[in-house]
């Protein structure tokens, strides 16, 4: 999710745009694929798969149709394709500042701005009626608000304005857990909510250990991620502090009835986990280590083990009831 993409082979570099782009002397035919491939950000959409798919088990407490699984699966890609390639579109400015983007296909010339824009608008209309015909009308505005909010709310406003830009912006990123929901049973029910609302605590403390390592990155782009305006300490306490409520929140569909005893354990022992981490990057944030060892990846790295296995646990849960 955070790799830095490889310069795409055969790209000739010969002058630069005003953005900073590097305008390619060729564009060989497979690099250009894999630039558009690129484009919808694969490895951040793997795990958007990865809680919706999931919650469709808990939604139909078992095996769901697996057509519907296949359906959801592509609409959830095109629309993430899609915003992710506004997003690349919008922020090649400062993608071009930035080393861990600055092999993005726009910084790099392997695509230009206007392809990149009709791939985008081509994806959010291939995803919106591509679930409104093979899931469901409610799926595919579910999608579509997804979409909309993620490059108007979250890259065009929030991103260069706030601190809270990850905090906010996150609730595009909870929205495939109410999409998945739905396109089970056409409604959203209080477990959809409770699992939107533990991936929406999860965000900040999964995104700003990566933001302190690349602070620096932040700071040459202008953008006001919190590690930039803030202390390690403030940014660990804050991290702390959503990590207790993602933790209460996780726990909640056991007494309401929505799992048996095999998820709640998991959530358990994932989350005691997740706060040995994050109060050990507290604790040594106060002691004022800086550096390699502040060791803040290793939550971040915790942060995509941990929300794996939690929907796995809500996968396997209803099979064990």
């Amino acid at each position: 999710m955070t790799a830095v993409e490889s310069r795409p082979a055969g790209v000739l570099e010969t002058s630069e745009s005003s953005l900073g782009q590097r305008l390619p002397g060729r564009r060989p035919a497979g690099a250009r694929v894999k630039a558009f491939v690129t484009l919808t950000k694969p490895r951040v959409i793997e795990l958007l798969l990865m809680t919706t798919v999931p919650v469709m088990f808990l939604a139909a407490q078992g095996v769901p149709d697996l057509w519907l699984v296949l359906a959801t699966c592509v609409g959830g890609y095109l629309s993430a394709g899609g915003a992710a390639a506004f997003n690349m579109y919008y922020d090649r400015d400062i993608d071009a500042m930035m080393d861990r983007t600055s092999q993005r296909p726009l910084v790099t010339g392997m695509v230009s701005p206007r392809e990149c824009l009709v791939f985008a608008f081509s994806l959010a209309v291939a995803s919106t009626a591509w679930f409104w015909v093979f899931v469901n009308p409610l799926s595919s505005m579910l999608a579509l608000g997804a979409l909309a909010f993620y490059v108007l709310v979250y890259t065009m406003w929030l991103k260069r304005r706030t601190s809270q830009n990850i905090v906010w912006g996150g609730i595009a990123g909870c929205m495939p857990v109410l999409i998945g929901w739905s396109s089970v049973t056409n409604e959203v029910s209080w477990a959809a909510v409770i699992l939107f609302l533990v991936i929406f605590f999860w965000t900040p403390p999964h995104y700003w250990p990566l933001s302190m390592k690349v602070k620096e990155d932040y700071e040459r782009a202008s953008v006001p991620m919190l590690p930039v305006i803030a202390g390690n300490k403030a940014v660990a306490r804050q991290i702390v502090l959503y990590s207790w409520a993602m933790v209460g929140v996780s726990l909640l569909l056991w007494p309401l009835g929505y799992t048996g005893w095999f998820y709640p354990v998991v959530a358990t022992v994932l989350g005691a986990f997740w706060l040995k981490e994050a109060h050990g990057l507290q604790a040594r944030a106060r002691a004022e280590i800086t550096g390699a060892k502040l060791k803040e990846m290793r939550l971040f790295h915790w942060s995509i083990t941990y929300v794996s296995l939690l929907f796995v646990a809500v996968a396997v849960d209803p099979f064990l009831r």
